[in-house]
């Protein structure tokens, strides 16, 4: 039986840092639980372009397209803000999401109770978050056609056209339900179906799909009132379900109610392989932070986590994804932070690869 394949591409910033903290625990669920991985790894990003010309090889692509998962860093630095859009870092990583067919993005919002104080919201609304976020990930307004900017007369005018399929609503809707009947059986659909066409579309074939899960409680929400009542009352949600856009608003909304963009991961999943598992790529919600770059001040806990939704979503280890998300509790716990997560309370500062050693010894401590 062969082993499972990871792609790692580390990317630009911070993303070579992070990732070798990963590498460390990946190399640990081999030595301690026999959890052995067949490890590749690539360029993507600004480091790409300096070496290829362009922010992803189709090397690189066709590499992605053959391991069972992918792990991302980040991408991007003010050195390439000049070049063409169409060779710009972030272009690496989308042409990743599109031509693996990434429509379902999954963003949970864990509130860890050590870091409850660092939301901006109260200590009482935040405290034991765990909601998740399911975006749209390869359509909507990002991608609809037509797009650009044109001259009209006098002035220039810039159109982007937000274009849905039945089908395409459908298969987000259908990870989603299906999401929602491992965790706690609800589900919330947002959209914008009081002024949008699209929305009314999605409103309608999301109810559709519900009629299959009838164990599912469904409701709907507009996107806006959705977005008030995460400031709200953020735990009356469990999975909630979105379009590319409004997906990336609510996540972004969602992510900083638990106080920091260091500690969220993410996956983008697509159809089943011959295999069973997902197409997948797994990247943290932060970006290259080029500011701290090479300076040992990275969280790597995004990056970690980020590898833990692999072990549980792409490899069927969800004792070992749980396994490692107490570890970093347990180092939470024990008043261990980096830059990003010192406090007015304070807390034993560690760099980025102190972090990661810790999660370690907390990881041998579970054995």
């Amino acid at each position: 039986m062969t082993n499972p394949s990871l792609l790692i591409l580390p990317g630009d910033g911070i993303g070579p840092e992070v990732m070798a903290e990963v590498r460390k625990i990946i190399d640990w669920f081999g030595a301690k639980r026999g959890l052995v991985f067949d490890v590749s790894e690539d360029l993507v990003g600004g480091c790409a372009y300096d070496k290829h010309g362009t922010p992803l090889h189709d090397d690189t692509m066709a590499k992605a397209q053959d391991v069972d998962a992918v792990l991302l860093g980040a991408v991007g630095g003010p050195q390439y803000d000049n070049l063409d859009f169409s060779v710009k870092p972030e272009r690496g990583l989308l042409r990743l999401r599109k031509e693996m067919d990434l429509f379902s993005n999954l963003r949970p919002a864990q509130c860890f109770d050590a870091l409850s104080d660092f939301s901006s919201l109260k200590k009482d609304v935040v405290a034991g978050l765990d909601i998740m976020i399911v975006r749209e990930l390869t359509s909507g307004v990002y991608f609809g056609e037509p797009r650009g900017i044109f001259k009209e007369g006098n002035e220039r005018v810039g159109i982007n056209t937000q274009r849905y399929t039945e089908s395409e609503i459908a298969r987000v809707a259908r990870s989603a339900f299906d999401l929602a009947m491992k965790r706690g059986k609800k589900l919330c659909s947002m959209e914008k179906a009081n002024v949008m066409e699209s929305g009314i579309l999605w409103r309608e074939v999301v109810t559709e799909v519900g009629r299959e899960y009838p164990e599912v409680e469904l409701s709907h929400m507009y996107a806006d009132a959705g977005a008030m009542q995460l400031t709200r009352w953020p735990k009356q949600f469990d999975v909630i379900v979105t379009d590319n856009l409004f997906g990336d608003l609510l996540s972004d909304l969602a992510a900083m109610l638990t106080g920091s963009l260091g500690m969220l991961p993410s996956a983008s999943l697509g159809a089943p392989m011959a295999n069973g598992r997902p197409k997948a790529l797994y990247e943290p919600v932060h970006g290259s932070a080029p500011d701290i770059a090479g300076q040992g001040k990275a969280n790597p806990i995004a990056c970690i986590l980020s590898f833990a939704m692999a072990l549980r979503y792409s490899f069927d280890q969800g004792d070992d994804a749980t396994r490692l998300e107490a570890a970093i509790e347990k180092v939470l716990a024990d008043g261990l932070r980096t830059a990003d997560l010192m406090g007015p309370e304070g807390g034993t500062p560690v760099s980025t690869s102190g972090m990661g050693d810790a999660i370690i010894a907390a990881l041998d401590a579970s054995l």
